[in-house]
């Protein structure tokens, strides 16, 4: 008579087991796509509201590139904890229409579904003779800002990107998007 109250606690602690397991893959798996939601400035009102006098801006920006009718700034290129880099900044449409930014999605057929994003940057180590390209979520999405609608004449908004981090002793990399030329940057930060 005793089995069955042992087969039911056994029953209720596999069930709890499997339960906190699922409840921690879920959490792991949010986390990655919580940091790409809620840091992704196309979900935010930043056409062109920059509240920064032009000396504060001029003080953060590392790098600074131009082509193709955008300007593209980078305010931060920070290694991260579990070795990653995370690069943000804004771009600026200083053309007469919007911009798609459909060319900066990059080549690889599996990064189609990220049209109009910054999926197709890339960090180069030309020390170490690597190139690091963008994260990806398990299904597919980039770890990086998704221009929705594109971006308008006039506008200016905010973008990260996330890649692997370069070996700690690497402290120089040029990132470069779509056809605008490459920018170089120290990085900062670690572990």
């Amino acid at each position: 008579m005793h089995r069955h109250p042992i087969f039911g606690r056994a029953t209720l602690s596999a069930t709890s087991v499997a339960a906190a397991l699922l409840l921690t893959l879920a959490a792991c798996s949010d986390g990655g796509d919580d940091k790409a939601k809620t840091a992704d400035p196309t979900r935010s009102s930043a056409k062109g509201n920059d509240k920064r006098t032009p000396s504060q801006a001029l003080e953060e920006v590392l790098a600074e590139v131009k082509g193709d009718g955008v300007t593209l700034q980078i305010t931060s290129a920070k290694r991260d904890g579990g070795g990653f880099v995370t690069v943000e900044g804004t771009v600026t449409n200083n053309s007469s229409s919007a911009k798609g930014m459909g060319e900066w999605r990059g080549n690889e057929r599996e990064l189609a579904r990220n049209a109009g994003s910054m999926a197709g940057a890339s960090l180069v180590d030309n020390a170490g003779k690597k190139k690091y390209l963008v994260l990806r979520d398990t299904e597919g999405q980039c770890l990086c800002t998704r221009f929705t609608g594109g971006i308008d004449a006039g506008q200016t908004t905010e973008w990260f990107a996330q890649f692997p981090a370069p070996p700690e002793e690497t402290s120089d990399v040029n990132f470069q998007v779509g056809g605008l030329p490459p920018a170089t940057l120290s990085l900062s930060g670690g572990e």
